[in-house]
């Protein structure tokens, strides 16, 4: 159930996208963001999907890798298309009792889902192509600007990278409690009891994270870890000639959600 979460993980390769320089995926995945979000109608969703399907292809990755991650947000998607079907004002096509389903709201409601998918595939091909340590030093290496204001970037990058990369380890570790509680007549239950099973769940999967979170700090100890202080880079990266492509491909595609979006 839970262990089918694929963001996070890392596949090796040698594809196109995990020849790019960690800084054009990550700048190249926020303007796709703000560009699938900010434009409006099909031909925006249409050609971000697009985009999707290239970046697809060019990482070579496995499509089960890729597809097993939707499995988990399903259910949000479910309940985001419902609540635009039935609290979206316009011309009423089906009735259930006080609950009226709109032709805008079904509309509504495949573009949050459509939206809410892409944003998935897309986040899941960019840690599946990038190493962690690779993220962490690209955004620590696009935030380098804010150190002169004060900002720890360093740290917030740390933090990010770890926090991204403990999603399929606590993935793993809550599979594992479930699977122990069902051996033992318990795990998640239906109806009224679902609450009380959820709590039993999560106490034990809190536990685990801070006893993961505290053998983590104890081996950044151990191995003299101070920050950014005095810290240097064993390699350090360059952009390329397909990564300018690649950023200006994005550019062109955020351009047209602004003219669409205006």
């Amino acid at each position: 159930m839970f262990a089918r979460l694929t963001i996070g993980q890392y596949l090796p390769g040698t594809s196109l996208m995990h020849r790019l320089e960690a800084r054009t995926k990550l700048i190249m995945a926020f303007v796709y963001i703000v560009a699938l979000l900010l434009g409006r109608g099909w031909s925006t969703i249409l050609l971000c999907s697009a985009f999707t399907l290239l970046g697809f292809l060019l990482a070579r990755l496995p499509v089960r890798s890729v597809l097993r991650g939707l499995g988990p947000i399903l259910w949000l998607v479910l309940i985001t298309l419902a609540l635009n079907i039935f609290l979206t004002p316009g011309r009423v096509v089906w009735s259930l009792g006080p609950l009226h389903a709109t032709e805008q709201g079904l509309t509504t409601g495949l573009r949050a889902g459509i939206r809410l998918g892409l944003l998935v595939i897309q986040t899941t091909v960019l840690t599946l192509t990038t190493r962690p340590l690779d993220l962490t030093d690209g955004i620590e290496r696009l935030g380098s600007p804010l150190q002169r204001i004060g900002v720890p970037i360093h740290e917030l990058a740390l933090m990010s990278s770890i926090a991204l990369r403990f999603v399929p380890v606590l993935s793993e570790e809550a599979d594992r409690i479930l699977m122990a509680q069902r051996a033992r007549g318990g795990g998640l239950r239906r109806g009224r009891g679902i609450l009380v099973s959820a709590i039993g769940l999560l106490v034990p999967l809190l536990l685990a994270v801070f006893r993961r979170a505290e053998e983590l700090a104890l081996a950044m100890e151990a191995r003299g870890y101070h920050g950014a202080e005095g810290r240097t880079h064993y390699r350090t990266s360059r952009m390329g000639t397909w990564d300018v492509v690649a950023s200006l491909t994005l550019a062109a595609l955020l351009c047209f959600s602004i003219r669409t979006r205006w």
